[in-house]
């Protein structure tokens, strides 16, 4: 009894944080990845601004459907695979810098219209607005939003369909709802990858970036689709 009292007592210091060390460490990197992966995203959308910048000065064409669905998956495939390894942030700038060249044939034609350029930052006004938004939110709140994961995989998948649909098809109207459908999920996306990197749910910085890029990107072209490219001809 004395023994074990005395083991009790006189036992070491670094004895009692362990019990502390495991939500310490976890609210350490939650920390470190959330600040990395904003960081990250700073540096991503930039790059794509100047790429998309480029294309519309140089008058670049668009890369077509078939192209830029292999190029985006190809590389978002790139990313998942070398998430890990010291090549991962060659290949996330390699995606937000394909993604920024095909931003910037659309750009050419929202600038082309009357008031495009009020368009184009109208848009983007719009976008900064609602992801600060929507990430402040997350942050304040801490609400835990991964039970939306199956609806906004769902939805996204569906969104794909109809849009190639429209495309393919040249069919405006559905185009405008695929737009608009787009919009709402690349939110939700907003809110779900926050969520993720807050409770530790996503604890690669590069994939939480490619993420969260990703869905600014589609609630930007969906925006500019919505408030100018929906009512041109082109």
């Amino acid at each position: 009894m004395n023994n074990t009292h005395a083991s009790l007592s006189s036992g070491s210091p670094a004895q009692y944080p362990v019990l502390q060390t495991p939500s310490a460490a976890s609210s350490v990197q939650t920390t470190r990845v959330l600040r990395n992966t904003y960081a990250l995203l700073a540096m991503t959308l930039l790059f794509s601004a100047a790429v998309a910048g480029a294309a519309v000065m140089l008058q670049l064409p668009a890369p077509g459907l078939v192209l830029t669905l292999a190029g985006t998956f190809g590389l978002l495939f790139a990313v998942h695979k070398l998430q890990n390894s010291a090549w991962a942030l060659p290949a996330v700038f390699a995606l937000t810098g394909f993604m920024g060249y095909t931003l910037g044939p659309m750009l050419t034609r929202a600038l082309a219209l009357p008031g495009g350029a009020q368009t184009v930052a109208m848009a983007l006004a719009a976008t900064g607005v609602t992801f600060l938004a929507l990430s402040s939110y997350v942050l304040l709140t801490r609400r835990d939003f991964s039970f939306m994961g199956g609806f906004l995989f769902a939805g996204m998948v569906i969104a794909l369909l109809a849009g190639v649909a429209a495309m393919v098809f040249q069919i405006p109207a559905l185009g405008l709802a695929v737009s608009a459908m787009v919009a709402l999920l690349s939110a939700g996306l907003i809110l779900f990858e926050t969520s993720r990197i807050i409770n530790g749910g996503e604890t690669n910085y590069a994939m939480a970036t490619v993420s969260l890029y990703v869905s600014v990107f589609n609630l930007f072209t969906s925006l500019l689709s919505l408030f100018g490219l929906g009512g041109s001809n082109d």
